[in-house]
């Protein structure tokens, strides 16, 4: 996000939350002052304490007040014939042709397999390939919905439900979170008529994610607890993974609501649950599962000791952590942000930038999608002495002056 947008973005934000910039500051303790010289474009930047103050004041993320990722237009207007042809593929054009049955060469196991890669490719911020496939997958999916066997009929559906459900996640990333609802809706259509139990709630749970990113962070706790209760029961480990991720979803909400104590309780219930993980049947493939393990509630609480305004206990929590095998590349990308938005937090510019070398070295791409990487180095740019190696981080995210 260039730096003369952070004004537009707080007043947008302000306004569509109602509130005053007195009320703002009232609720997120930044001065009136910082605010209006915010928007009125007399101060371009803020410190990341302040940013993520400001952020918990509208009730929403941090990356929905910073704007979108680096080179991602959210307006739609400039998408290209990739992301156009997903567009068609989640919503298929008015009056089309039914879908027709698929041919004698056609492999519903193929398709699984295709799917769950795209799953890991999603994890590893490969967005374009994704974007390339996922037109295919769901059309796949589509003509298995048309089989004349109730079975293989139902198979479809859990596929389109999959196929769609990672549509939802890639328009997330783009910065189109409207697309991504609307997705995610006509997945859980899709789940409903599946014979997979835990597919409803898997989707739920994307879609509690999304109203997070859109700020409804009531409605994302509702669901996400409504969806856990459903399944709280679990005997295999997929459906503890379903259950747990949707009660870490719970858990954020409440904390972006300010409620800590509540979310607090959630975490500690969740890394006692994710301890049982690997002493109960395992369902397959674990890229079709929701994430859900002891180095994923791990990461979680870092996160949420970070944005409790404890960074110390953040790096304490961090400090020595050995992630699962599991653990998928954007789960260690969120940690190390994390880490790195800690040490900024507390002074250490040394760390955050250490931290962010870490990060592009294993990830990126996924750096490059993440404004709060934006931000941290752009935070420590603006002061009078700069780390060893942040220039080449600036000038790989851009933003060096």
């Amino acid at each position: 996000m260039a730096n003369e947008d952070l004004g537009r973005a707080l007043r947008r934000l302000r306004r569509l939350a109602s509130l005053t910039q007195e009320e703002l500051a009232e609720r997120s303790g930044v001065s009136v002052d910082v605010i209006r010289q915010l928007e009125q474009g007399r101060k371009h930047s803020a410190r990341l304490p302040t940013l993520h103050a400001l952020a918990n004041g509208l009730g929403v993320e941090l990356t929905t007040l910073l704007g979108d990722p680096p080179a991602v237009s959210a307006s739609g207007e400039n998408d290209g014939p990739r992301f156009v042809a997903v567009r068609r593929a989640i919503m298929p054009v008015l009056w089309g042709p039914e879908p027709e049955p698929p041919g004698p060469d056609f492999s519903l196991e193929r398709l699984r397999e295709q799917i769950a890669d795209g799953w890991t490719q999603y994890h590893a911020a490969e967005f374009d390939t994704v974007m390339k496939a996922l037109p295919d997958l769901i059309s796949d999916a589509r003509t298995v919905t048309a089989s004349t066997r109730d079975e293989d009929r139902r198979a479809g559906y859990a596929a389109l439900g999959k196929a769609l459900q990672l549509a939802g996640h890639v328009a997330v990333r783009m910065g189109k979170t409207d697309l991504a609802l609307t997705s995610l809706e006509r997945a859980i259509q899709a789940a409903e008529q599946s014979s997979e139990p835990l597919l409803v709630p898997m989707i739920v749970n994307s879609t509690a994610w999304t109203y997070q990113r859109q700020g409804r962070l009531e409605d994302a706790l509702s669901i996400a607890v409504r969806a856990a209760a459903g399944i709280a029961d679990a005997e295999t480990a997929d459906g503890l993974k379903v259950w747990g991720a949707l009660i870490m979803s719970a858990a954020t909400s409440a904390a972006r609501s300010g409620d800590y104590e509540r979310a607090a309780s959630m975490m500690e219930t969740a890394e006692k649950e994710a301890a049982r993980v690997v002493k109960l049947p395992d369902g397959g493939d674990h890229r079709m599962v929701s994430v859900f393990s002891p180095s994923s509630v791990r990461i979680e609480r870092v996160r949420l000791a970070v944005q409790y305004g404890r960074p110390h206990d953040a790096l304490a929590l961090a400090k020595g952590m050995r992630l699962s095998k599991d653990t998928p590349p954007s789960w260690r990308t969120w940690l190390l942000l994390d880490v790195a938005r800690a040490h900024t937090d507390t002074g250490d510019a040394a760390g955050a930038v250490k931290t962010l070398e870490s990060l592009r070295r294993v990830a990126p791409t996924w750096m490059q999608h993440h404004t709060l990487a934006v931000a941290i180095v752009r935070d420590v740019w603006a002061l009078p002495n700069h780390p060893p190696g942040l220039r080449p981080l600036a000038e790989f995210l851009g933003i060096a002056e």
